[in-house]
């Protein structure tokens, strides 16, 4: 058995979102996302399903160039290949479930 916070020591970066791994599962990973209200995240794809859920503040989470708000508690999936992309409306933390096969570099680098 393995445990996590995703309140406890939060790095809000001034430029850029912040990702950390909060636990490995046999196959997913489980990261946190925080960002500041303004950040964003460029459009990208994720080669595998991904689940976000909304733990804290709200986001507009465009879908192939729709968008959606979503709050607090709020749940999304999407399958691989699907364009989205996120702007931080009030600060936040994101779960973002990932499969194993996929790499956290990955998310690291979508603004980069």
């Amino acid at each position: 058995m393995n445990t996590a916070s995703l309140v406890d020591a939060i790095t809000y970066q001034e430029n850029k979102p912040t990702v950390t791994v909060l636990l490995k599962t046999n196959t997913t990973k489980e990261i946190r996302i925080v960002m500041k209200e303004g950040q964003s995240m460029k459009e990208h794809k994720a080669p595998y399903p991904i689940v976000i859920e909304l733990f804290e503040g709200s986001i507009d989470f465009g879908v192939n160039g729709e968008k959606q708000l979503l709050k607090k508690g709020d749940l999304i999936t999407l399958d691989e290949n699907v364009p989205h992309d996120l702007t931080c409306v009030s600060d936040c933390i994101i779960r973002l479930s990932l499969s194993n096969f996929d790499s956290v570099e990955r998310v690291n680098n979508v603004n980069n």
